[in-house]
């Protein structure tokens, strides 16, 4: 569907609140607990330091490293027993506008371009002084980060903004990602790295943008160039005696090698209790943590920054907030991301804002750990059908979008779209990876027996596994393949956008995103609405400051990441819209409190 078409519209959605200044409908209030405040108040001295970050992700290491690059003493608290929470588990792609990255490479952005796209894929749900902090704020934030930690970044040339077709829309986009890192740089810290979401093979150095073509090495020249590239890559690596890093690893890691430089310390397995306030208007002076099984008080002379993630682990909370039907155990973040910074910024008296919402994707609830699709449901050869056994949406949208669809299709019928399912064809298997499966091998029987893939020898028999109509399955197949051998989709559309094609096979002609189903057996594979994350919290202005629900200020509370509400608002501009935003405001954050 065009650009405009196959994004969802703010109204579409079900229960959104608008994302205002501390002000206007649905922002939620939590008033200030005055017992709250005494039980923070207790507990042993543990330090004091002019800035305490809580949380080691994106926002929170970036917010440290600008602090202690401003000469401000920090220290960074973290509830796991490693750091780099969600962003170590990513792909690390960064959606930056003007960064100085992609300006070298010759991308044709301007601020102009960026401020106009920005406004049109978020709309007036996020204030537009927020947006042009982050606009501003971001590609200076990225020349500090270079300057300051052995990061450096590459352009994800082709990666398209997810709605190209918008006014100020990218076709090539405006996406960066982490160049490899030798772990090495961190000694003994190395082994405190969260592990990846989905590691490199063995031997192998892979950057995101890689897997698109990874995806197709057994049917694409390039895609077997860059398969060798990616070996030989891991062989230098091994020949200089080198712990190569890439994606999220490397963003992590490289943050983190920028604080031991800086010598902000960093503590591990000492979660956020509470946040202390003092005075008669509740300023925030430090924190309550947990250090080795000691419960005491570590105060901020200058200021807090809350970057401790969502709370997508976090049954009740989903519960209260979220859609139906929705599970903690449908998310790839961090599994200590349970809304503690949230929840303490709301007994704080901050209003909070998008928690209803999530940063969604279409995801298979595979034995042990859910699989965010990104490629599988956009190569062709693929379609989703609903329990009806029709198609309902454009399978190579935004997969922020296609969760958005579920739901609200799903209102209209409990059950009926939540799961869908994902079919594709034994010549689909035996051209592309899926997972890190091989193409033509067979998946694991486990995905069998835990109900998230089916497969069957017939189309009839196929749609009795999935619980559809067979004959609804029969007639949405013939339609999809009529459509796919002519190559336009004229129901959902797909093919209509430069991001429809990105994840898709260049050899597959007239529509690289289009291909018939007809090749047996067919494999259906279980469909739910899960995310890389939360992105409701804590409402704060340009400057990221932590706002009460009537608008003022916390003085001392400051909030970054996806413990705040995402100046993204309801959308998602571009491949790393959750990351750009949060180290942007990270950083925003750390120089406010340096400026005071």
């Amino acid at each position: 569907m065009s650009a405009s078409a196959s994004r969802t519209s703010p109204a579409a959605l079900p229960s959104r609140r608008t994302v205002l200044a501390g002000t206007g409908a649905g922002v939620l209030a939590a008033s200030v607990l005055p017992s709250a405040v005494a039980r923070a108040a207790d507990g042993p001295p543990l330090g004091e330091y002019d800035v305490v970050v809580v949380g080691s992700g994106a926002s929170g290491m970036t917010a440290a490293l600008t602090a202690a690059g401003r000469g401000l003493s920090v220290l960074v608290v973290e509830k796991a027993p490693t750091f780099g929470g969600s962003a170590a588990r990513s792909g690390a792609g960064i959606w930056l506008p003007n960064n100085s990255v992609i300006l070298g490479a010759g991308v044709p952005d301007t601020p102009q371009k960026a401020a106009t796209y920005l406004s049109a894929v978020v709309g007036p749900d996020v204030p537009a002084d927020r947006q042009a902090a982050f606009l501003a704020n971001g590609p200076r934030m990225l020349d500090f980060v270079m300057a300051n930690s052995p990061l450096r970044f590459r352009f994800m040339d082709g990666y398209s903004d997810y709605y190209p077709n918008l006014p100020g829309g990218l076709p090539n986009g405006r996406s960066i990602e982490p160049d490899q890192i030798d772990g090495n740089l961190l000694g003994a810290e190395l082994a405190h790295l969260n592990p990846a979401y989905m590691p490199v093979p063995a031997g192998m150095v892979v950057f995101s943008q890689d897997y698109k073509w990874l995806n197709l090495a057994a049917v694409s020249a390039k895609g077997l160039a860059v398969s060798t590239e990616c070996l030989a890559r891991g062989a230098k690596a091994a020949l200089r005696g080198e712990k190569p890093l890439t994606m999220g690893q490397a963003l992590a890691a490289g943050l983190r090698a920028g604080l031991l430089r800086a010598g902000v310390p960093v503590w591990l397995n000492s979660p956020l209790v509470d946040l202390v306030q003092e005075g008669p208007d509740g300023a925030v002076t430090g924190v309550v943590v947990e250090k080795e099984g000691v419960r005491g008080v570590v105060r901020a002379r200058k200021g807090v920054v809350v970057g401790s993630g969502g709370f997508e682990h976090n049954a009740q909370m989903r519960a209260q907030y979220q859609q139906q039907p929705i599970g903690t155990e449908w998310s790839v973040g961090a599994k200590e991301n349970t809304g503690d910074g949230i929840r303490a910024g709301q007994r704080a008296g901050a209003a909070l804002a998008l928690m209803e919402d999530a940063w969604w994707g279409p995801s298979i609830p595979l034995p042990g750990e859910p699989y965010f699709c990104l490629a599988e449901r956009t190569l062709p050869g693929g379609l989703i059908v609903n329990r009806a056994g029709t198609r309902f949406v454009n399978e190579a949208a935004p997969y922020s979008d296609v969760v958005h669809v579920m739901y609200e299709k799903d209102r209209a019928g409990a059950g009926s779209h939540i799961p869908a399912w994902l079919i594709v064809d034994q010549n689909y298997r035996n051209r592309y990876l899926f997972k890190d499966i091989l193409p033509t091998l067979p998946f694991p029987d486990a995905w069998y027996e835990a109900g998230a893939a089916k497969k069957a020898w017939t189309w009839d028999a196929l749609a009795g596994q999935i619980g559809v109509p067979a004959a609804a399955l029969r007639a949405t197949l013939n339609r999809f393949n009529a459509q796919a051998w002519n190559g336009t989709d004229t129901d959902q559309h797909r093919g209509d956008t430069a991001y429809d094609h990105y994840y898709t096979d260049p050899a597959v002609q007239p529509n690289s995103c289009l291909a018939p189903v007809w090749v047996p057996p067919f494999y259906a594979f279980k469909i739910v609405p899960g995310d890389l994350g939360t992105k409701g919290g804590i409402v704060t202005d340009a400057r990221a400051r932590a706002l009460r629900p009537d608008g003022s200020v916390i003085r001392g509370l400051w909030a970054a990441g996806n413990a705040s509400a995402a100046v993204m608002g309801h959308s998602y501009a571009g491949a790393g819209s959750t990351i750009g935003p949060a180290m942007t405001f990270g950083y925003v954050a750390a120089n406010d409190i340096a400026d005071a």
